[in-house]
């Protein structure tokens, strides 16, 4: 089962919707504050395009998400960049989502060969591990204009995020659901193939070709 959580008018294509509002194309309409009417281990596939930053309560979400999933279920998420002004301002947004989100959803952090890097942890470690384990397979960052390649170079978008606001707009994980033992480079492997992504992700890249 692949599920679109959040999906609201935009459901991804052969997914089954779940959102809080009765809209065209959601087949199942629930409070994604509270438990999901789903069985345990029946989903192989969650899409969360532009909805986490809304919920109530993030890790009661993620615990429950990690319920319902297969080990080896990839999770993708397209989320605001905690460091833009847009997003800080927005009452609405609970959540704000950045390079190191990945590694506090996990205790055993995976760090892909490829793509944007998660900074280490030098502080604020969680008392407890989480009660899910959500491995790194993908995160890739969408930048604001001006700041889109090829006007800047990768290297000099990675020191101006990290000296100023307002750089990246939007950024987008996959993870990859982990219950049983799994390896570095069966993890690698994984991270290297093809994984579906949003509408919105082809709608951000086509930004870039379009400045």
């Amino acid at each position: 089962m692949k599920i679109d959580i959040g999906c609201g008018l935009n459901k991804h294509p052969g997914f089954w919707g779940i959102d809080n509002r009765v809209l065209p194309g959601v087949d199942m309409v629930c409070d994604l504050n509270g438990p999901l009417p789903l069985p345990d281990n029946c989903v192989e596939f969650v899409m969360a395009s532009r909805s986490l930053p809304y919920v109530h309560n993030f890790e009661a979400l993620m615990a429950e998400l990690y319920r319902l999933c297969i080990h080896r279920a990839i999770v993708c998420i397209l989320a605001p960049y905690a460091h833009s002004f847009a997003h800080v301002s927005n009452p609405s947004l609970k959540h704000k989502f950045d390079e190191y989100t990945p590694r506090y959803l996990t205790a055993s952090f995976f760090q892909p060969s490829q793509g944007a890097v998660c900074p280490e942890l030098y502080a604020y470690w969680p008392e407890t591990p989480p009660p899910y384990d959500f491995r790194l397979l993908r995160m890739e960052l969408f930048y604001q204009v001006p700041f889109v390649p090829p006007l800047y170079e990768f290297e000099e978008l990675e020191v101006l995020k990290t000296l100023q606001a307002n750089v990246v707009q939007e950024i987008m994980y996959h993870f990859v659901v982990i219950k049983e033992p799994v390896s570095n480079d069966e993890l690698e492997q994984m991270s290297r193939g093809v994984l579906p992504e949003p509408n919105h992700a082809a709608d951000l890249r086509r930004e870039y070709h379009n400045f």
